[in-house]
């Protein structure tokens, strides 16, 4: 049986490592947030309002293509970060914040439910909850110069957004604190992870 699942969480939350590391252990394809071929990602932080919109549709376009793709193929994919999380998320969030104009966000809205009716969430979501020192700290040790410019108001904010969508969310939900683990480094951490992963997916079947 070919599953959905996809990997949740902030910026710097370890979503790619984790992901990574699920596909290693199932053999599962992956599909990664190819951030370096952004064509938006380096102008946005440096000027977030002029920006935030064009974003948004880039990434919105960019992971619908990639749920049609997960849903006609014969395979099990697990996805760095849902397109769930850009309309819940993100969107609101530079809306809130003066950075995207009303008018664009609800032209960003429409586009978002338009297309939120021709797709399913996935099979899992696996959210990864971290603090905002752990967020900050990661984020620094993988130094991309465009994540320099990020502000730790900016992170908190999508925090709380994160908390709220995951309070709401309905689907098959499994929830990892990155603040108390470190699955990267620490094999009985990683171990920990699958095994809680493992138990969920066998309730799928």
């Amino acid at each position: 049986m070919a599953m959905h699942i996809a990997v949740a969480g902030n910026i710097g939350a370890g979503k790619t490592t984790l992901t990574n590391l699920l596909a290693k252990h199932y053999n599962w394809e992956m599909q990664l947030e190819d951030m370096d071929d952004n064509p938006y990602i380096s102008d946005f932080y440096e000027d977030m309002q002029r920006w935030s919109f064009n974003l948004q549709v880039y990434f919105l376009n960019t992971r619908w293509k990639h749920i049609q793709e997960i849903r006609r193929g014969d395979k099990s994919v697990i996805q760095d970060r849902t397109i769930y999380e850009d309309a819940h998320i993100f969107a609101p969030n530079l809306h809130a914040m003066g950075l995207m104009s009303t008018r664009d966000f609800e032209n960003y809205s429409r586009l978002f439910n338009s297309i939120s009716e021709q797709i399913q969430e996935p099979d899992l979501l696996i959210y990864l909850r971290a603090g905002i020192p752990k967020l900050v700290h990661q984020i620094q040790m993988r130094g991309r110069d465009y994540e320099d410019a990020i502000r730790l108001d900016y992170l908190k904010r999508l925090n709380e957004r994160y908390e709220a969508w995951i309070s709401d969310y309905k689907g098959r939900l499994l929830i990892f604190n990155v603040d108390d683990i470190n699955f990267e480094e620490n094999a009985d951490h990683a171990a920990e992870i699958i095994q809680q992963v493992e138990s969920t997916l066998n309730g799928l079947f």
